[in-house]
């Protein structure tokens, strides 16, 4: 077991995405806390790892306060001496389109998906300071947060921010041999059951089955469980020379997403003024794309006929 001694903190992980990293973690011989709002749902989440001969903690609070994130680390000391890897994976939604979402669907999403991971990796990254822990934080980001997505102003935002927060932990940690990276997943979870386009996906494997080759292969679509092995790789000693990356995954496919670079440049003698843009703007035609865009499912698998 590659993470037989290491202690990690997984937020949000009751259920879904979350509790499969805290399971997986836990396979890989890490004790683990696990998190949610719900003290049933923590406490089985926590019961079911030690089921499958684990060990785990259950902390039942809202993630995004600094005191949240001081309760968090120091569950992790009392209960298994220590801490070494830490997953921000809690999360909420509250999607609107723009002009009907109000301040409070705004300030939730961000305080618990931004904030939380800045307060739970500061009060991490300083107990792996403090004793010399060479440790791993692992955030979890979205494809909206890379391209966007109607109606998810906030949580676009956050997770955008949270890609850019690895990149700078990057930076700021590496003299103390601490990791930070992103990962940015695709799978079924409660918000993609409802959205008819994965419908024969999410019901194969609500049967136990696998999932269509369109859904693993082309869309890299998966399970729960097709994340949790990246989570645990980036929770390893083998992963230590991999940092500020935001990697994504899902079914068959592992991906590499590019930082932002410049794609075109131009240059004019002078500088470029307002005539100048108006006579000609020099990136007509080349500007990039936003949202991101599914092939048509194959005739097999639409909505109508997967359910038949």
């Amino acid at each position: 077991m590659s993470l037989q001694g290491k202690v990690a903190i997984v937020t949000g992980s009751g259920r879904g995405l979350g509790l499969a990293y805290a399971r997986e973690l836990a396979r890989q011989g890490a004790a683990v806390v696990v998190n949610d709002v719900d003290a049933a749902v923590a406490e089985e989440a926590a019961a079911t790892i030690t089921a499958d001969g684990g060990r785990a903690v259950a902390v039942v609070a809202p993630v995004g306060s600094t005191e949240t994130a001081k309760a968090l680390v120091n569950a992790a000391v009392e209960n298994f001496g220590g801490l070494d890897i830490l997953v921000t994976n809690a999360g909420v939604l509250r999607d609107k389109s723009l002009l009907k979402m109000t301040d409070e669907d705004f300030d939730l999403v961000i305080n618990v998906h931004l904030r939380g991971t800045f307060t739970c990796v500061r009060e991490a990254y300083a107990y792996f300071k403090e004793n010399n822990v060479q440790g791993r934080i692992i955030a979890i980001g979205s494809p909206t947060g890379q391209r966007g997505n109607f109606g998810q102003t906030n949580y676009a935002a956050a997770k955008a921010g949270i890609v850019g927060m690895v990149r700078t932990w990057a930076l700021e940690m590496k003299k103390a041999g601490v990791t930070a990276n992103a990962v940015i997943p695709v799978a079924a979870t409660a918000m993609t059951k409802t959205v008819p386009y994965f419908a024969a996906a999410v019901e194969a494997d609500e049967r136990g089955e696998a999932m269509p080759d369109f859904f693993r292969k082309t869309l890299g679509f998966g399970t729960a469980e097709d994340v949790a092995g990246l989570i645990a790789f980036l929770a390893s000693e083998e992963a230590a020379g991999i940092t500020g990356q935001a990697i994504g995954v899902g079914g068959d496919r592992l991906q590499l997403w590019s930082h932002p670079e410049a794609v075109e440049s131009e240059y004019r003698d002078g500088g470029w003024s307002y005539e100048d843009l108006a006579e000609g703007f020099p990136f007509a035609g080349k500007q990039q794309s936003v949202g991101e865009k599914f092939p048509p499912l194959p005739a097999e698998l639409q909505p109508e006929t997967a359910t038949n």
